[in-house]
């Protein structure tokens, strides 16, 4: 069986490599539309591994900064300098 953090690492890993050719592409839109898709993803990946999905889907105040979210906003924030 797969470890859960396994899982993860593999899923950012694609939505990395989609978010960055969108940044390349200077079509941040897209990017940003990979982001948030990565966020649904995992916290979905992670309910099905804990048996809470009862719980989806989640009613966030904010949006908090995922790894993915994070790299992204540090991108747009280099290419706008």
């Amino acid at each position: 069986m797969t470890r859960l953090v396994d899982r993860i690492d593999a899923l950012h890993a694609r939505y990395v490599d989609g978010v960055n050719a969108a940044v390349a592409a200077d079509d941040l839109t897209r990017a940003e539309s990979l982001a948030t898709a990565y966020d649904v993803e995992v916290t979905q990946l992670v309910a099905e591994h804990e048996g809470l999905t009862h719980l989806l889907p989640l009613q966030r105040q904010g949006r908090p900064d995922s790894r993915l979210r994070a790299r992204l906003r540090r991108l747009t924030q280099h290419r706008a300098a």
